[in-house]
């Protein structure tokens, strides 16, 4: 595991709309990047799902976890030190003080939706109003994708595309796996059983996108 930087990677996951799958995104993008790093998972959603997911696995999860929703204290992470990555889960309210502190400090946004034409118009709003005026890197991950039809995904992506939206490459392929892990508690690294493969091949691959991306930054001087 290399040595952690002075600061961490800040990254936040957000979504104005609930329902779109942005604390299993959270969590499974922390333990992805727990395979080489030191990671810290900030649950900065009032609702606390990421906090019941992790305090009901035993086993305890493959990065460390911490409650937080006083914008102050958000405010502070950059500070934080001993990780590589920071991943905060947001509130699912646009308007929230919590959110607009986070999005201030953070270093890259991942932007979790569903493909549905619903979904992802909100989620296109989401974008022009308040992520690109705040001119942080970002792309948007399209989630709950039908592995069997990806017409709908890559019509997505199109649209995207078009709309000079960065999309990750790479879906979160939907699999009864994702709720069963969310059922038990743990991420699905963690979990053990049909589609888990599949599933864990997908986080993996977009946390290689993000580091990619990191690392362009990096090279431009925007890191």
């Amino acid at each position: 595991m290399a040595s952690p930087p002075t600061s961490p990677n800040l990254l936040v996951v957000l979504n104005g709309k609930g329902g779109v799958g942005k604390t299993t995104t959270a969590i499974n993008l922390a333990a992805a990047f727990a395979e080489h790093d030191r990671v810290l998972l900030v649950d900065a959603d009032p609702q606390g799902s990421a906090s019941w997911w992790a305090e009901r696995n035993a086993q305890g999860m493959e990065f460390d976890l911490a409650k937080e929703t006083n914008p102050a204290l958000l405010k502070e992470l950059q500070r934080v030190q001993g990780y590589q990555w920071a991943i905060v889960d947001t509130p699912p309210a646009s308007e929230s003080q919590t959110l607009a502190t986070v999005v201030a400090v953070a270093d890259y946004l991942i932007l979790p939706t569903p493909p549905a034409p619903m979904d992802l118009s909100v989620l296109i709003e989401t974008v022009k109003q308040k992520v690109a005026p705040a001119q942080i890197a970002h792309r948007v991950l399209l989630t709950r994708v039908d592995p069997r039809s990806v017409g709908e995904a890559l019509d997505a992506q199109a649209t995207l595309t078009e709309l000079g939206i960065p999309a990750c490459k790479t879906f979160i392929r939907a699999y009864k796996a994702h709720e069963r892990a969310a059922l038990e508690g743990v991420s699905i690294f963690q979990w053990r059983g049909k589609n888990g493969r599949e599933a864990r091949t997908d986080y993996r691959k977009v946390a290689d996108e993000v580091r990619q991306d990191w690392g362009t930054m990096e090279r431009e001087g925007k890191g």
